[in-house]
Protein backbone atom coordinates (compact mmCIF):
# COMPACT_ATOMS: atom_id res chain seq x y z
CA UNK A 1 0.00 0.00 0.00
CA UNK A 2 3.01 2.23 0.42
CA UNK A 3 2.83 3.31 -3.49
CA UNK A 4 -1.24 3.73 -3.08
CA UNK A 5 -0.47 6.63 -0.24
CA UNK A 6 2.58 8.20 -1.88
CA UNK A 7 0.37 8.67 -5.22
CA UNK A 8 -2.15 9.98 -3.26
CA UNK A 9 0.16 12.67 -1.64
CA UNK A 10 1.78 13.46 -5.01
CA UNK A 11 -1.65 14.37 -5.87
CA UNK A 12 -2.81 16.35 -2.77
CA UNK A 13 0.89 18.22 -3.28
CA UNK A 14 0.94 18.97 -7.14
CA UNK A 15 -2.46 18.70 -8.29
CA UNK A 16 -4.38 22.28 -9.15
CA UNK A 17 -6.66 23.11 -6.44
CA UNK A 18 -9.88 22.66 -8.31
CA UNK A 19 -9.05 18.97 -9.17
CA UNK A 20 -7.33 17.71 -5.97
CA UNK A 21 -11.18 16.77 -5.03
CA UNK A 22 -11.71 14.72 -8.14
CA UNK A 23 -8.51 13.17 -8.58
CA UNK A 24 -8.49 12.12 -5.08
CA UNK A 25 -12.08 10.50 -5.51
CA UNK A 26 -10.88 9.02 -8.80
CA UNK A 27 -8.32 7.33 -7.11
CA UNK A 28 -9.97 6.21 -4.20
CA UNK A 29 -12.25 4.49 -6.38
CA UNK A 30 -9.80 2.63 -8.25
CA UNK A 31 -7.87 1.74 -5.26
CA UNK A 32 -11.43 0.48 -3.38
CA UNK A 33 -11.95 -1.75 -6.58
CA UNK A 34 -8.45 -3.24 -6.70
CA UNK A 35 -8.59 -4.14 -2.67
CA UNK A 36 -11.53 -5.87 -3.80
CA UNK A 37 -10.53 -7.53 -7.11
CA UNK A 38 -8.33 -11.20 -6.68
CA UNK A 39 -4.92 -9.47 -7.47
CA UNK A 40 -5.64 -7.11 -3.92
CA UNK A 41 -6.80 -9.98 -1.46
CA UNK A 42 -4.03 -10.17 0.97
CA UNK A 43 -5.99 -13.46 2.82
CA UNK A 44 -6.30 -15.67 -0.69
CA UNK A 45 -4.33 -18.46 -1.04
CA UNK A 46 -2.69 -17.52 -4.13
CA UNK A 47 -0.92 -14.49 -1.41
CA UNK A 48 -0.89 -16.72 1.97
CA UNK A 49 -0.09 -20.16 0.52
CA UNK A 50 3.49 -20.03 1.37
CA UNK A 51 3.53 -17.85 4.85
CA UNK A 52 4.55 -20.72 7.13
CA UNK A 53 7.96 -20.78 4.58
CA UNK A 54 7.94 -17.47 5.30
CA UNK A 55 8.88 -16.73 1.64
CA UNK A 56 7.58 -17.20 -1.50
CA UNK A 57 9.49 -20.02 -3.95
CA UNK A 58 11.41 -18.54 -7.09
CA UNK A 59 9.39 -20.38 -9.49
CA UNK A 60 6.31 -19.47 -7.80
CA UNK A 61 7.31 -15.58 -7.06
CA UNK A 62 6.58 -14.55 -10.29
CA UNK A 63 2.81 -14.58 -10.33
CA UNK A 64 2.82 -14.99 -6.62
CA UNK A 65 4.28 -11.79 -5.09
CA UNK A 66 4.83 -8.25 -6.27
CA UNK A 67 8.19 -8.69 -5.48
CA UNK A 68 8.34 -11.58 -7.35
CA UNK A 69 6.54 -9.95 -10.82
CA UNK A 70 9.37 -6.83 -10.75
CA UNK A 71 12.05 -9.46 -10.32
CA UNK A 72 10.78 -10.76 -13.77
CA UNK A 73 9.99 -7.07 -15.49
CA UNK A 74 13.21 -6.36 -14.12
CA UNK A 75 11.96 -3.12 -12.99
CA UNK A 76 13.80 -4.10 -9.22
CA UNK A 77 17.16 -3.60 -11.11
CA UNK A 78 17.36 -7.43 -11.75
CA UNK A 79 17.96 -8.88 -15.43
CA UNK A 80 14.18 -9.07 -17.14
CA UNK A 81 13.17 -12.38 -17.75
CA UNK A 82 13.62 -14.53 -14.72
CA UNK A 83 12.96 -14.81 -10.97
CA UNK A 84 16.35 -14.32 -8.77
CA UNK A 85 15.11 -14.47 -5.23
CA UNK A 86 12.26 -15.84 -3.43
CA UNK A 87 8.97 -13.49 -3.21
CA UNK A 88 7.72 -11.41 -0.59
CA UNK A 89 4.68 -13.40 1.85
CA UNK A 90 1.41 -11.41 1.58
CA UNK A 91 2.20 -9.29 -1.33
CA UNK A 92 -0.33 -9.30 -4.15
CA UNK A 93 -0.52 -7.97 -7.48
CA UNK A 94 -0.66 -4.08 -6.84
CA UNK A 95 -0.19 -0.49 -8.34
CA UNK A 96 3.24 -0.68 -9.33
CA UNK A 97 2.85 -4.25 -11.03
CA UNK A 98 1.52 -2.90 -13.99
CA UNK A 99 2.33 0.91 -13.56
CA UNK A 100 6.15 0.62 -14.40
CA UNK A 101 8.33 1.40 -17.15
CA UNK A 102 8.61 -2.11 -17.69
CA UNK A 103 5.35 -3.25 -17.75
CA UNK A 104 4.28 -0.50 -19.96
CA UNK A 105 7.17 -1.67 -22.44
CA UNK A 106 6.36 -5.44 -22.21
CA UNK A 107 4.97 -6.67 -25.80
CA UNK A 108 6.33 -10.06 -25.91
CA UNK A 109 5.31 -13.11 -23.63
CA UNK A 110 7.19 -16.93 -23.81
CA UNK A 111 4.21 -19.52 -23.08
CA UNK A 112 5.00 -23.09 -21.51
CA UNK A 113 5.12 -24.26 -24.92
CA UNK A 114 8.27 -22.25 -25.78
CA UNK A 115 6.84 -19.93 -28.71
CA UNK A 116 6.87 -16.34 -27.89
CA UNK A 117 4.09 -14.16 -29.16
CA UNK A 118 4.21 -10.84 -29.55
CA UNK A 119 2.49 -7.41 -30.24
CA UNK A 120 0.40 -7.94 -27.37
CA UNK A 121 0.43 -4.73 -25.91
CA UNK A 122 -1.39 -4.08 -22.65
CA UNK A 123 -2.12 -7.56 -22.76
CA UNK A 124 0.71 -8.79 -22.34
CA UNK A 125 1.36 -8.04 -18.52
CA UNK A 126 -1.89 -9.98 -17.76
CA UNK A 127 -0.52 -12.68 -20.18
CA UNK A 128 2.75 -13.41 -18.04
CA UNK A 129 0.63 -15.33 -15.49
CA UNK A 130 -2.59 -16.32 -16.80
CA UNK A 131 -0.93 -18.56 -19.12
CA UNK A 132 -0.63 -22.01 -16.84
CA UNK A 133 2.35 -23.86 -16.37
CA UNK A 134 2.46 -26.99 -19.11
CA UNK A 135 1.37 -27.63 -22.17
CA UNK A 136 0.20 -29.89 -24.73
CA UNK A 137 3.72 -30.58 -26.31
CA UNK A 138 5.28 -31.29 -22.29
CA UNK A 139 2.66 -34.23 -22.57
CA UNK A 140 3.79 -35.75 -25.70
CA UNK A 141 7.72 -35.39 -23.91
CA UNK A 142 6.47 -37.26 -20.81
CA UNK A 143 4.35 -40.50 -23.07
CA UNK A 144 7.28 -40.51 -25.72
CA UNK A 145 7.82 -44.30 -26.75
CA UNK A 146 5.58 -45.42 -24.22
CA UNK A 147 2.42 -47.85 -25.09
CA UNK A 148 -0.91 -46.11 -25.50
CA UNK A 149 -2.87 -48.60 -23.09
CA UNK A 150 -0.66 -49.99 -20.60
CA UNK A 151 0.14 -48.09 -17.23
CA UNK A 152 3.28 -46.57 -16.65
CA UNK A 153 4.69 -45.83 -13.21
CA UNK A 154 7.18 -42.81 -15.43
CA UNK A 155 3.58 -41.13 -15.49
CA UNK A 156 1.38 -39.04 -13.32
CA UNK A 157 -1.03 -36.23 -13.67
CA UNK A 158 -0.02 -33.11 -15.13
CA UNK A 159 -2.40 -30.30 -14.54
CA UNK A 160 -1.88 -27.03 -16.35
CA UNK A 161 -2.49 -24.59 -13.22
CA UNK A 162 -5.32 -22.32 -12.64
CA UNK A 163 -7.01 -19.21 -15.37
CA UNK A 164 -4.78 -20.15 -18.03
CA UNK A 165 -7.02 -18.05 -19.79
CA UNK A 166 -4.54 -15.71 -21.87
CA UNK A 167 -3.45 -19.50 -23.37
CA UNK A 168 -6.66 -20.41 -24.05
CA UNK A 169 -7.02 -17.09 -26.37
CA UNK A 170 -4.38 -17.88 -28.28
CA UNK A 171 -5.77 -21.46 -28.64
CA UNK A 172 -2.81 -23.31 -31.46
CA UNK A 173 -0.64 -20.29 -31.66
CA UNK A 174 0.55 -21.20 -27.36
CA UNK A 175 -0.87 -24.68 -27.92
CA UNK A 176 -2.08 -25.53 -23.78
CA UNK A 177 -3.96 -28.04 -24.89
CA UNK A 178 -3.22 -31.48 -25.89
CA UNK A 179 -3.22 -31.56 -29.85
CA UNK A 180 -3.71 -35.19 -31.21
CA UNK A 181 -1.68 -35.43 -34.21
CA UNK A 182 -3.42 -35.08 -37.45
CA UNK A 183 -5.88 -32.98 -36.26
CA UNK A 184 -6.49 -28.50 -36.98
CA UNK A 185 -7.09 -26.70 -34.12
CA UNK A 186 -8.28 -23.15 -33.59
CA UNK A 187 -5.68 -20.04 -32.80
CA UNK A 188 -5.91 -17.00 -31.56
CA UNK A 189 -9.94 -16.11 -30.96
CA UNK A 190 -9.85 -12.10 -32.22
CA UNK A 191 -13.54 -11.70 -31.31
CA UNK A 192 -14.42 -8.22 -32.65
CA UNK A 193 -12.52 -4.94 -32.86
CA UNK A 194 -12.64 -3.38 -29.15
CA UNK A 195 -13.42 -6.96 -28.09
CA UNK A 196 -10.20 -8.54 -28.78
CA UNK A 197 -7.91 -8.09 -25.56
CA UNK A 198 -7.97 -8.61 -21.40
CA UNK A 199 -8.62 -5.24 -20.98
CA UNK A 200 -11.00 -4.37 -23.43
CA UNK A 201 -13.43 -6.89 -21.78
CA UNK A 202 -11.47 -7.03 -17.93
CA UNK A 203 -12.08 -3.65 -15.91
CA UNK A 204 -8.49 -3.53 -14.95
CA UNK A 205 -8.54 -2.98 -11.64
CA UNK A 206 -11.60 -4.65 -10.11
CA UNK A 207 -10.98 -7.44 -13.06
CA UNK A 208 -14.36 -7.85 -13.48
CA UNK A 209 -16.49 -8.77 -16.67
CA UNK A 210 -17.74 -5.72 -18.31
CA UNK A 211 -20.80 -7.73 -19.91
CA UNK A 212 -22.70 -4.68 -21.40
CA UNK A 213 -20.99 -4.54 -24.79
CA UNK A 214 -21.66 -8.09 -24.95
CA UNK A 215 -25.24 -8.15 -24.75
CA UNK A 216 -25.49 -5.17 -26.90
CA UNK A 217 -24.69 -6.97 -29.55
CA UNK A 218 -26.03 -10.21 -28.60
CA UNK A 219 -29.50 -9.22 -28.07
CA UNK A 220 -31.88 -11.14 -26.80
CA UNK A 221 -29.97 -13.12 -24.10
CA UNK A 222 -29.34 -11.52 -20.26
CA UNK A 223 -26.18 -13.70 -19.40
CA UNK A 224 -23.22 -14.38 -21.36
CA UNK A 225 -23.26 -17.79 -20.65
CA UNK A 226 -26.36 -18.01 -22.82
CA UNK A 227 -24.83 -16.52 -25.99
CA UNK A 228 -23.79 -18.37 -29.17
CA UNK A 229 -22.36 -17.92 -32.76
CA UNK A 230 -22.38 -21.22 -33.67
CA UNK A 231 -25.37 -23.48 -33.66
CA UNK A 232 -24.47 -26.41 -34.39
CA UNK A 233 -25.50 -29.74 -31.60
CA UNK A 234 -21.99 -30.03 -31.03
CA UNK A 235 -22.37 -32.20 -27.74
CA UNK A 236 -25.38 -34.35 -29.41
CA UNK A 237 -27.47 -33.52 -26.39
CA UNK A 238 -30.36 -32.96 -28.96
CA UNK A 239 -30.68 -29.48 -27.12
CA UNK A 240 -29.45 -26.24 -28.91
CA UNK A 241 -31.55 -23.60 -26.67
CA UNK A 242 -28.32 -23.17 -24.44
CA UNK A 243 -25.41 -20.66 -25.21
CA UNK A 244 -21.97 -22.07 -26.02
CA UNK A 245 -21.06 -22.77 -22.68
CA UNK A 246 -23.70 -25.56 -22.21
CA UNK A 247 -22.20 -26.78 -25.03
CA UNK A 248 -18.63 -27.26 -23.53
CA UNK A 249 -19.98 -28.14 -20.28
CA UNK A 250 -21.88 -31.14 -21.94
CA UNK A 251 -18.58 -32.38 -23.74
CA UNK A 252 -16.72 -31.99 -20.00
CA UNK A 253 -19.32 -34.05 -19.00
CA UNK A 254 -19.57 -36.63 -21.63
CA UNK A 255 -15.12 -36.66 -21.29
CA UNK A 256 -15.41 -37.18 -17.88
CA UNK A 257 -17.70 -40.30 -18.07
CA UNK A 258 -15.64 -41.62 -20.92
CA UNK A 259 -12.22 -41.32 -18.55
CA UNK A 260 -13.69 -42.80 -15.87
CA UNK A 261 -14.94 -45.71 -18.05
CA UNK A 262 -11.81 -46.14 -19.68
CA UNK A 263 -9.82 -45.91 -16.33
CA UNK A 264 -11.64 -48.99 -14.83
CA UNK A 265 -11.77 -50.90 -17.74
CA UNK A 266 -8.23 -50.43 -19.54
CA UNK A 267 -6.41 -48.57 -16.71
CA UNK A 268 -8.06 -51.34 -14.15
CA UNK A 269 -8.34 -48.95 -11.26
CA UNK A 270 -11.27 -46.70 -11.43
CA UNK A 271 -10.62 -43.09 -10.78
CA UNK A 272 -12.35 -39.90 -9.60
CA UNK A 273 -11.99 -36.44 -10.35
CA UNK A 274 -12.31 -33.61 -7.06
CA UNK A 275 -11.33 -30.11 -7.62
CA UNK A 276 -8.75 -30.13 -5.52
CA UNK A 277 -5.06 -30.84 -5.73
CA UNK A 278 -3.69 -33.35 -7.48
CA UNK A 279 -7.89 -33.64 -8.57
CA UNK A 280 -7.39 -37.32 -9.86
CA UNK A 281 -8.27 -40.31 -7.51
CA UNK A 282 -8.49 -43.48 -6.94
CA UNK A 283 -12.29 -44.14 -6.89
CA UNK A 284 -12.64 -46.92 -4.27
CA UNK A 285 -16.18 -48.14 -5.14
CA UNK A 286 -16.15 -46.90 -8.64
CA UNK A 287 -19.05 -44.48 -8.03
CA UNK A 288 -17.33 -41.46 -8.93
CA UNK A 289 -18.77 -39.20 -6.02
CA UNK A 290 -15.42 -39.56 -4.08
CA UNK A 291 -15.77 -38.34 -0.35
CA UNK A 292 -13.74 -35.01 0.07
CA UNK A 293 -11.61 -36.20 3.12
CA UNK A 294 -10.59 -39.55 0.44
CA UNK A 295 -9.20 -36.76 -2.00
CA UNK A 296 -5.64 -36.82 -0.40
CA UNK A 297 -2.24 -36.61 -1.34
CA UNK A 298 -1.80 -40.47 -0.54
CA UNK A 299 -5.02 -41.81 -2.91
CA UNK A 300 -4.02 -39.58 -6.00
CA UNK A 301 -4.41 -41.59 -9.11
CA UNK A 302 -1.27 -43.44 -10.12
CA UNK A 303 -2.36 -46.02 -12.77
CA UNK A 304 -2.10 -43.84 -15.54
CA UNK A 305 -1.53 -44.73 -19.48
CA UNK A 306 -0.72 -42.17 -22.08
CA UNK A 307 -4.37 -42.18 -23.14
CA UNK A 308 -5.92 -41.72 -20.62
CA UNK A 309 -3.12 -38.70 -19.35
CA UNK A 310 -3.97 -36.70 -22.62
CA UNK A 311 -7.75 -37.34 -21.87
CA UNK A 312 -7.12 -36.23 -18.23
CA UNK A 313 -4.85 -33.14 -18.84
CA UNK A 314 -7.31 -31.88 -21.89
CA UNK A 315 -10.43 -31.96 -19.24
CA UNK A 316 -8.61 -30.13 -16.68
CA UNK A 317 -7.65 -27.58 -19.19
CA UNK A 318 -11.30 -26.72 -19.55
CA UNK A 319 -11.77 -27.42 -16.13
CA UNK A 320 -9.55 -24.52 -14.79
CA UNK A 321 -10.72 -22.17 -17.36
CA UNK A 322 -13.93 -21.77 -16.51
CA UNK A 323 -14.15 -17.94 -18.82
CA UNK A 324 -13.07 -21.10 -21.83
CA UNK A 325 -16.37 -20.44 -23.86
CA UNK A 326 -15.65 -17.12 -23.69
CA UNK A 327 -11.68 -17.01 -24.47
CA UNK A 328 -11.96 -19.38 -27.30
CA UNK A 329 -14.78 -21.34 -27.32
CA UNK A 330 -13.94 -23.22 -30.28
CA UNK A 331 -10.51 -24.63 -28.96
CA UNK A 332 -12.00 -26.01 -26.28
CA UNK A 333 -14.44 -27.83 -27.89
CA UNK A 334 -11.84 -29.22 -30.24
CA UNK A 335 -9.58 -30.73 -27.61
CA UNK A 336 -12.74 -32.08 -25.82
CA UNK A 337 -14.46 -33.73 -28.65
CA UNK A 338 -10.46 -35.13 -30.00
CA UNK A 339 -9.90 -36.63 -26.15
CA UNK A 340 -13.25 -37.83 -26.79
CA UNK A 341 -12.27 -39.45 -30.00
CA UNK A 342 -9.35 -41.08 -28.78
CA UNK A 343 -10.96 -43.10 -25.59
CA UNK A 344 -13.65 -44.19 -28.11
CA UNK A 345 -11.14 -46.36 -29.66
CA UNK A 346 -11.17 -48.55 -26.19
CA UNK A 347 -14.28 -47.85 -24.46
CA UNK A 348 -17.62 -47.15 -25.93
CA UNK A 349 -18.48 -43.13 -26.71
CA UNK A 350 -21.10 -42.71 -29.35
CA UNK A 351 -19.21 -40.46 -31.11
CA UNK A 352 -21.73 -40.20 -33.99
CA UNK A 353 -24.00 -38.01 -32.61
CA UNK A 354 -21.22 -35.18 -31.50
CA UNK A 355 -19.53 -32.83 -33.81
CA UNK A 356 -16.37 -31.10 -34.08
CA UNK A 357 -16.65 -27.54 -34.61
Amino acid sequence: MRLVSVLMLMIAVCAPAQSRASDLVGLERLIAAWLNSPHGDYHSPSFTYWNEQGQVPENCAMCHSETGFLDFLGADGSAAGAVHSPGVINSPIGCVACHTAEAHALDAVTFPSGVEVQDLGASATCMVCHQGRQSGDQIDARVDGLDLDTVSADLAFVNIHYAASAATMLGAQAGPGYQYAGRNYAGRFMHVPGADTCVACHEPHSTAVETDGCLTCHQGVTDIRDIRTQHRDFAGTGDRSGGIHSEIMALQGELLAAIREYAAQVAGTPIAYVSRHPYFFVDPDGAGALPFDQATRDNRYQSWTPRLLKAAYNYQVAAKDPGGYVHNPRYMLQILYDSLQDLSQQVEVDMSRMSRP
